[in-house]
């Protein structure tokens, strides 16, 4: 394969990764990528990341590649986005972002710089000139600004001393338009929930408020299993 054809995608498993690793692969070789950084959510997110790339069923899409970048020992003790520990998991639930959140709610800050940098070194090293991200174009963030992701691409290049672009072909598109640009492709294994209940959606968080919304505007079929836990409260925090 010619190296020009080859992206690497920074796959979260969420909506907007899954689709953007699918649409890539029409026409290029795409790598996808999965850091761990010892959030709560992740067990639950790469088994169905996992699912969805198997379902996929592209051979341009080459196998997942895992690594992990700790980033909990950064956080405060008790912070939503950590694993609570059995006796406090309940407590712990009522903190994360609910559904009537501001979007804001959510940053983590510096994480698209931390997993930018063990991206780019693993692209160097295997001669991949590309890192795709899935981010929208309605994301708030300070990491996700088309002027950062420009800057960014400069300074891994400098830094690593090798050329290497950020492309973040989805920056003008809303999640809707996502949804339906890969109504294609088998979303319903896509995973977008900030306090898993096991493996489902806890259908009360931001995040899955958010995919519940998104399908709607788009009017496709949304077929995700969402934990009964909602359905008993019938509301977010």
């Amino acid at each position: 394969m010619r190296a020009q054809n080859v992206v690497a995608v920074l796959a979260s498993g969420g909506l907007d990764s899954c689709a953007l690793m699918g649409d890539l692969a029409r026409k290029r070789t795409v790598v996808p990528l999965y850091i761990r950084q010892g959030l709560a959510w992740e067990k639950a997110e790469l088994y169905w990341l996992k699912k969805f790339l198997k379902a996929l069923k592209n051979p341009k899409v080459r196998p997942l590649q895992i690594f992990n970048l700790p980033m909990g020992d950064l956080y405060p003790k008790g912070h939503w986005s950590l694993p609570a520990e059995a006796a406090r998991q309940r407590v712990a639930r009522r903190r994360v972002p609910g559904c009537r959140s501001d979007d804001r709610a959510v940053y983590l800050a510096g994480r698209n710089l931390a997993l930018g940098v063990k991206a780019a070194v693993f692209c160097v090293l295997n001669k991949i000139p590309a890192i795709a991200l899935g981010s929208l174009g309605r994301n708030p963030f300070p990491d996700a600004s088309r002027r950062f992701f420009r800057r960014w691409a400069g300074t891994l290049s400098m830094g690593l001393h090798a050329r290497l672009a950020i492309k973040t072909p989805y920056r003008a598109l809303s999640k809707s338009q996502v949804i339906k640009r890969g109504e294609g492709f088998p979303l319903a294994l896509s995973f977008s929930c900030l306090a898993p209940v096991g493996k489902k959606h806890c259908g009360r968080c931001n995040k899955c408020a958010e995919r519940r919304k998104a399908f709607l505007k788009a009017g496709v079929e949304d077929a995700t299993s969402y934990s009964l836990a909602r359905a008993k409260r019938g509301r977010g925090d």
